[in-house]
């Protein structure tokens, strides 16, 4: 019931079963907004996962500029067999990237969702490497290190969870493997204007007292470029939304 609360309208625009409704324990969530000429790349990265019992669920949030969900049709077309399920869902309007989110996560009937926007990707054990600490020890998510590329390259700044890290910003990027339980107790991903709607995220996994847990590896790779999906206006309305965020979560310092 509370998943429904989550929807935005759209459409199904490509849906494909090919195996039991057992076998697939972890869908992957990819958000998709004008990325045609990223989205395979990252497509192509989930599939190479080691990890095999996967649903794939790709949100096209109104593409306006590109034929993104159509080259995401094509590819899923191409990878039925790869997954237990592959669809493609198209939001009807542009409603952000929280609630392309909270569509994947809401149409996902699995334990456990792993997030990865479309200009992104990920290695090919990442999966395989989080999914045990999500499905049998209860964590509420499991993330990594990151490597930058496109840009600008280096590591990112991950590190192990804890509400003193998160006081003065964020410092887990959104590529993650959640609890799908975790993402209904926080009510799901926040929209917030000027993006930050993952540090706003994770602040309430603390405000619920849900612990996450991270893998020291690096697994995720995050394209830095002009359009990143959290970059675009963030800078700008920074003051505005830290704001926001400490009207959120009073125990926050930022600025």
């Amino acid at each position: 019931m509370i998943s429904r609360i989550f929807r935005a309208p759209y459409e199904i625009y490509y849906d494909d079963v090919a195996g039991s409704r057992d076998d697939a324990t972890i869908t992957v969530a990819v958000s998709l907004f004008n990325y045609e000429h990223f989205i395979i790349e990252c497509l192509d990265s989930i599939a190479a996962q080691t990890y095999q019992n996967l649903d794939l669920i790709i949100v096209d949030d109104c593409s306006s500029r590109d034929n993104s969900a159509s080259v995401a049709k094509e590819w899923a077309v191409k990878n039925t067999t790869r997954f237990r399920r592959i669809t493609v869902l198209k939001h009807i309007n542009n409603q952000g990237l929280a609630q392309a989110r909270n569509t994947a996560f809401s149409f996902s009937l699995n334990k456990a969702v792993f997030v990865i926007d479309a200009d992104n990707s990920i290695y090919p054990t990442a999966i395989e490497k989080l999914a045990p600490f999500v499905l049998e020890q209860d964590y509420g998510a499991a993330y990594t290190q990151l490597e930058f590329f496109g840009e600008q390259s280096g590591l990112g700044y991950a590190d192990y969870w804890s509400k003193s890290f998160f006081v003065h910003g964020n410092y887990v990027d959104a590529m993650a493997l959640i609890s799908k339980k975790a993402w209904e107790d926080v009510r799901g991903y926040t929209h917030l204007e000027g993006g930050l709607e993952d540090y706003d995220f994770w602040c309430k996994f603390i405000d619920h007292g849900i612990d996450a847990v991270f893998v020291p590896q690096v697994l995720c790779r995050y394209r830095v470029h002009g359009t990143s999906m959290l970059r675009t206006d963030t800078v700008a309305n920074t003051p505005d939304l830290f704001t926001t965020l400490t009207m959120r979560h009073p125990w926050l310092r930022l600025g």
